[in-house]
């Protein structure tokens, strides 16, 4: 199978896998968190299979299917805005070698998403989330640290998905893998 075919059938099933997960999310009550984070190990997937542009392809196509098939679009409001694009954010973060500088950059755009969600669309972006009522510098700084941990087991994932289920043909051909 060439390079390109086995791209369009990856990204087939990535895109059915992210866009369930997000239906899933708009109708399964407190799993909402755990099922965007889910959709968004997809982007990721692509992003290693098929480069940057295979994983802004599988983000716009999630988004767009998903507008299609959710019943609940308010549903989409976290998957938009930040779990569809923390695959990108992070690849773009890692670029840079130094750790200091990838966690910055990830906590930068985890402080854009949430405060622009929280100042001024509380209600659309946590609609379904339902938050303690804290101060907002407590729940930010909690939600960092969430984000951290969030960010520690996708890059887990990553890794499993790198050495138990992408095989190379190299790796195919002296029975490594598996």
């Amino acid at each position: 199978m060439n390079k390109r075919t086995q791209n369009i059938a990856i990204g087939g099933i990535c895109l059915a896998g992210s866009v369930l997960s997000v239906f899933l999310a708009s109708i399964v009550p407190g799993a909402e968190l755990t099922l965007y984070a889910v959709s968004s190990l997809f982007v990721a997937v692509m992003i290693l299979e098929a480069g940057m542009r295979g994983g802004w392809m599988m983000y716009a196509g999630t988004i767009l299917l998903s507008l299609m098939l959710v019943p609940n679009k308010v549903a989409l409001v976290p998957y938009v805005f930040f779990f569809g694009l923390y695959g990108i954010i992070k690849f773009y973060a890692e670029k840079n070698r130094h750790p200091a500088v990838q966690l910055s950059i990830k906590a930068i755009a985890f402080f854009a998403v949430f405060g622009s969600g929280y100042l001024f669309f509380r209600e659309i972006f946590f609609g379904n989330i339902q938050l303690p009522d804290f101060p907002m510098p407590v729940l930010a700084l909690a939600g960092l640290a969430f984000l951290f941990l969030y960010d520690f087991i996708y890059t887990q994932l990553i890794q499993i998905y790198r050495k138990r289920i992408r095989r190379t043909d190299k790796e195919i051909s002296v029975g490594k893998g598996l």
